[in-house]
């Protein structure tokens, strides 16, 4: 294994994200957040860090759903 030139210019490791790649991600983010259980119409007026956020967490969502619930 070597350190060479490849590894050291980040372009070639690892590509650059594109509007249209982060658009998807986020697509798929809030939806799944709606499959968690949260209000559709919420969830499309949340910023995407919070979306983010909410995902990398889902007991958090399941606490939230069910507060919502009752």
């Amino acid at each position: 294994m070597g350190t060479g030139r490849t590894l050291r210019k980040e372009s070639h490791v690892r590509p650059c994200k594109t509007p249209a790649g982060k658009a998807r991600k986020s697509k798929a983010q809030r939806a799944r957040l709606v499959k968690m259980g949260m209000d559709p119409e919420k969830v499309a007026k949340m910023d995407a860090d919070d979306v983010r956020i909410l995902v990398q967490r889902p007991a958090v969502v399941k606490k939230l759903v069910a507060k919502a619930a009752k």
